[in-house]
């Protein structure tokens, strides 16, 4: 991984003012890295952090986990911020598992709440090159 990465920012609704102002605390170091968000919650960032270089996708619903399942399976996408809201029902939950599914199995790191978000983004490896320790897998992504 380089010391560049490459981000997915998503959000379910009721977190997204949550991710925003995430977004916007850590706007400084998030601005050196590429940034992917689904399309809603990448208009809220974009309308918070006008000065951020994000691609917005699909939205959620429409699509959008799908596209950033599809990155992370091609090895495009670093770290999942991943605001969730585990007390909503989600019409498209079948979708939202499979992308954490995803970030897991491609050994993509992962944070689906502000604490997890802030602890990831204070590693020394968020602006380094990092590379996974191998051995003992089975020889499938992310082992």
């Amino acid at each position: 991984m380089k010391a560049q990465k490459q981000i997915a920012l998503v959000a379910h609704d009721r977190k997204k003012a949550e991710l925003v102002g995430w977004v916007e605390a850590n706007e400084a170091v998030l601005a050196k890295h590429l940034l992917w968000s689904t399309g809603t919650t990448g208009a809220r960032i974009r309308e918070a952090c006008p000065g951020l270089t994000l691609t917005a996708l699909r939205s959620g619903p429409l699509g959008g986990d799908q596209q950033l399942g599809a990155r992370i399976a091609e090895g495009g996408i670093d770290i999942l911020v991943f605001f969730t809201d585990p007390l909503s029902p989600m019409p498209h939950d079948v979708d939202v598992k499979a992308l954490t599914r995803l970030a897991t199995l491609y050994n993509v790191a992962c944070a689906t709440n502000r604490a997890a978000a802030d602890f990831l983004i204070a590693s020394p490896y968020f602006d380094a090159p990092y590379e996974a320790p191998t051995g003992g897998g089975d020889g499938e992504p992310g082992t």
